[in-house]
């Protein structure tokens, strides 16, 4: 860790503000950016986040921006922890700033750009170019690790240095970090489970019980799986901490967004409705789109996807998409 002086988190949402605090209690010098002034000064004079983080304290001497380019000055690693529909916009407030081939990016952001469908690390490189980067993802609810709770993740990038390096940063006896070399499954495995979450909490919307939750996370990791394939990443990527692992917390933990926009789906709820209903960004809304059109570019059956798809954007019934799945044609596992 000698190598890194100052990190900078860009964004206050749950994620990246408990990052901030993680780092900061090891005494390192965090910066944490909002992208509101006023939500900034809050922090600041509070030291809680109320909207994203309830209840747990921000360190004293972690420094909290709306000033973007005054928050990576001087930053060993900037740590990007923005909704991925924001991440490209974001980049680019500070695109062009001098030192950037210097620095090391961390992408925590869980999602696949809709107009390009590329990856989060694929569309911080189009815009900075030959930089840096790596990935942290996992199944790590934000307000677990916030409360010490045991805690596994994966750091996965193209450099080894640069993942020990992470991976000594973050480590901890609560929040145990692995590295992986397969970048394209960490981030694929971390983006489509939360399409498979919104259809588990429509079944439980819909009332059922776990015979069908366990058939949905099944073959819902085996759709995940043949895409992320197709794609270029290793089977035992998804079968790991940043794919299973990562798709069993989204599905059933009650602090799962996903889950949640699923589950007042089954309940007969508007999707409109419940997106427009809260504070935070459930990433599955935005990222079917991009599996679904993903699917069929690469030729991939996804009935899952395409059902929830379907569901979200086109209006169809959740009682109808679940008879649909059942009755599709026979076939072996």
């Amino acid at each position: 860790m000698r190598n890194i002086k100052k990190i900078t988190i860009l964004g206050d949402g749950g994620w990246g503000t408990t990052l901030a605090i993680l780092l900061s209690k090891k005494h390192l010098k965090v910066s944490l950016w909002s992208v509101s002034k006023e939500y900034a000064k809050l922090l600041k004079q509070k030291r809680t986040n109320p909207k994203f983080l309830k209840g747990i304290n921000i360190p004293s001497g972690l420094e909290i921006t709306s000033d973007i380019k005054q928050a990576i000055l001087g930053s060993d690693l900037i740590v990007i922890a923005v909704p991925s529909k924001y991440l490209r916009s974001v980049v680019r407030k500070f695109k062009g700033q001098e030192g950037l081939n210097k620095k090391l990016f961390l992408s925590v952001a869980k999602g696949i750009e809709i107009k390009t469908l590329k990856r989060m690390s694929e569309v911080i490189r189009e815009e900075l170019g030959l930089v840096r980067i790596a990935v942290l993802s996992g199944p790590t609810i934000a307000i677990e690790v916030a409360r010490n709770q045991p805690t596994t993740a994966v750091v996965s990038g193209n450099n080894a240095a640069d993942l020990v390096l992470l991976q000594n940063l973050f480590m901890g006896p609560r929040f145990r970090v692995y590295r992986n070399s397969d970048l394209i499954g960490v981030e694929l495995g971390g983006s489509l489970k939360n399409i498979i979450a919104i259809a588990c909490g429509i079944s439980d919307g819909l009332g059922f019980g776990t015979n069908t939750k366990a058939a949905i996370l099944a073959r819902g990791l085996a759709e995940i799986s043949r895409l992320a394939q197709a794609m270029g990443a290793k089977r035992e990527t998804l079968n790991g901490i940043s794919g299973l692992g990562d798709l069993v917390t989204t599905c059933i933990s009650k602090f799962s967004r996903n889950r949640l926009v699923g589950e007042r789906l089954g309940k007969g709820v508007q999707v409109k409705k419940i997106v427009e209903g809260m504070q935070m960004v459930a990433e599955g809304v935005t990222t079917v789109q991009s599996a679904y059109k993903l699917g069929l570019k690469y030729g991939i059956e996804m009935p899952i996807t395409e059902e929830i798809y379907k569901v979200i954007y086109k209006g169809k019934p959740v009682l109808k998409a679940v008879d649909d799945l059942m009755l599709r044609q026979k076939k072996a596992e």
